[in-house]
């Protein structure tokens, strides 16, 4: 996710499929640090919408995956920070129990030691 320019992404696979999660870290909204979950396929055509300032990540359950994002932001590296996958605070129950993450996923850290970088609910803006 990004912290001063939260994205909203439209998600949807063209080869393959995920698992796709969104969780919410908008401080101050009713839904803080809850998350939501969707099976996307080549196959079921599902897309999951993740709105800007909620967290998200996948799983790839399928030999090879394609994802495509649609985004109401800009990409920027250097303001994006990401949510250990295991957090147990968010108790995801993700369908691999040894996944293969990158070097920056191994890093992420636990979303309670993100709050304070996290915006407020009050402050997002959803162009």
């Amino acid at each position: 996710m990004q912290l001063r320019q939260p994205q909203g992404k439209l998600v949807r696979v063209v080869e393959g499929e995920i698992w796709d999660v969104a969780v919410d870290v908008r401080v101050g909204s009713p839904t803080f640090g809850r998350w939501v979950a969707e099976w996307l396929s080549a196959e079921n055509f599902r897309q999951l919408y993740v709105a800007p300032g909620c967290a998200h990540g996948f799983c790839v359950t399928s030999e090879r995956a394609q994802v495509e994002y649609k985004c109401t932001a800009l990409y920027d590296a250097s303001d994006e920070v990401g949510i250990a996958y295991n957090d147990p605070a968010l108790a995801i129950p993700w369908p691999t129990d040894s996944p293969i993450l990158s070097n920056r996923d191994k890093q992420n850290a636990v979303l309670s030691d993100l709050l304070g970088s996290l915006t407020p609910a009050t402050e997002l803006t959803y162009s």
